[in-house]
């Protein structure tokens, strides 16, 4: 009989006799994984080309990166307090209803930002405009994320399918499966590995799409690609209903849903979201930063090329990261990966020549990607499946609340001091994020399988804990 070891200092959980983790390749051959990839790889575009767009439209017309961050900034704040009562609400009703709305009002959103952009409106009216931009973002990264756990979770299929269980194996993620997959959910730390290259490969091709359409055809092309991408793929996304999981309205209705919790109220998911928005100053002072620098040495056009260094870095290391089997805990390769990141961001402001800021680009992008699919990875453990899209907005929410903060803080250093003064927004906040985890690592342990959470009187019943 197997039985499970937990290592309480570095937070990992191991199964005696459990199977070698799977690859990506048996991953992708998982029953309807690809129809809701695709249209979610095309959806989930507008978290990387939102910002650049905004910057590189308003910096055009305005001729100050100071306003175009501000604007940004903006849209990201709007986005990270909206996104996680996106993802209550698709946790409760469905992502279907939360996300067919959520697009064309995206989309209308960002035809009136360039408008009234191109118009000369004053920053006050972009400002307003980018509130509903911003807000509307839809949550897809999170959202392919639940189907994931619906598909291949233990308390999906093989739990769905069990008649003792209440719930009704025909509706949702649970049709036409439930037989010949009770090892499934082996393959959840590849699918949260495969995700976060994923999101590494979409601000590989965003901001690299967003600054040629911008630079090669119109300054609002890339605005105004991130706005069809999100409408058309959304929609195609939302069309996917067989492996949509369950509302959480539907399970209540059968007697088998999980008490509703927040995801907020889980302390490691307040810390993870510290951790987050460190990675988020480093994306939004990139941004801001290279593109100044850009301008500086009177090259506009290397910027792609070297936010597309940077953010290929991210994608590389994702994949090394999702073929590795992991021999120490999360908790730990969290705060490894995350001292790593700050001592590469720390260097950013020297660079003074297009290959050393590649260089240097590609480092940093090569030290995010660790960290990112590492705390992803913890909310499997931390947070009930009940309240998961929702955590899993509270991390995308973060990022870009963090990246909006360093747009504007980036782009008020370049004009003030110049490129080099911008590189410094990445160190800032990675090592305020750093400190933080150090401090709270404690609430970053996640509990053990089959860890008995209430017990003392012989009549009750062991209850498990997700």
């Amino acid at each position: 009989m197997s039985r499970n070891t937990v290592d309480t200092d570095s937070g990992a959980v191991e199964a005696e006799g459990a199977t070698p983790r799977p690859g990506y390749g048996r991953l992708l051959r998982t029953p309807g994984a690809w129809t809701f990839l695709i249209p979610g790889f095309a959806a989930r575009q507008p978290f990387a080309m939102l910002t650049i767009g905004i910057v590189l439209l308003v910096q055009h017309t305005t001729g100050s990166y100071g306003a175009a961050g501000a604007v940004a900034a903006v849209t990201g704040v709007s986005m990270a307090l909206f996104a996680p009562q996106s993802g209550k609400l698709a946790d409760r009703y469905g992502q279907r209803a939360v996300l067919i709305p959520g697009v064309m009002i995206h989309a209308a959103a960002v035809a009136a930002l360039v408008t009234l952009t191109l118009m000369g409106a004053p920053l006050w009216a972009l400002f307003v405009a980018a509130l509903p931009t911003g807000a509307s973002v839809p949550q897809v990264g999170p959202m392919v994320r639940s189907r994931w756990a619906a598909l291949l979770g233990p308390s999906g299929p093989d739990r769905d399918s069990d008649p003792a269980s209440g719930s009704d194996p025909t509706s949702g993620a649970n049709a036409g499966r439930g037989s010949g997959r009770r090892d499934s959910s082996s393959l959840l730390p590849t699918a949260a590995a495969f995700e976060s290259v994923t999101d590494e490969f979409t601000f590989v091709i965003g901001p690299v799409l967003a600054t040629a359409l911008c630079a090669g055809v119109h300054p609002a092309a890339g605005l105004i690609a991130e706005a069809t991408l999100t409408l058309v793929g959304g929609l195609l996304f939302a069309a996917q209903r067989a492996t949509e999981p369950r509302s959480d309205r539907h399970g209540r209705r059968g007697g088998s849903a999980e008490p509703r919790v927040s995801a907020l109220s889980v302390p490691g998911v307040r810390v993870l979201a510290v951790a987050l928005l460190g990675i988020g100053s480093v994306f939004g002072g990139m941004q801001v930063s290279l593109t100044a620098f850009a301008e500086e040495i009177g090259d506009p056009g290397v910027n792609g090329l070297l936010y597309g260094i940077f953010a290929a870095g991210n994608m590389l290391a994702g994949i090394v990261c999702g073929a590795v089997a992991w021999k120490i805990g999360p908790r730990r390769r969290l705060l490894v990966g995350y001292a790593m990141l700050t001592l590469a961001a720390s260097v950013l402001w020297t660079a003074h020549s297009v290959p050393l800021l590649a260089g240097l680009g590609l480092l940093v992008g090569l030290c995010i990607a660790p960290s990112l699919i590492t705390s992803y990875t913890l909310v499997e453990s931390l947070v009930p499946a009940s309240a998961r899209t929702e955590a899993f907005t509270w991390l995308t929410g973060a990022v870009a609340l963090g990246q909006a903060a360093a747009v504007t803080t980036a782009g008020q250093l370049a004009d003030a001091h110049g490129a080099g003064a911008g590189f410094l927004v990445p160190l800032m906040g990675t090592a305020l994020a750093l400190t933080t985890l150090l401090v709270l690592r404690s609430r970053l342990a996640p509990k053990a399988p089959g860890r008995v959470a209430a017990r003392g009187m012989s009549h009750r019943a062991p209850v498990t804990v997700d």
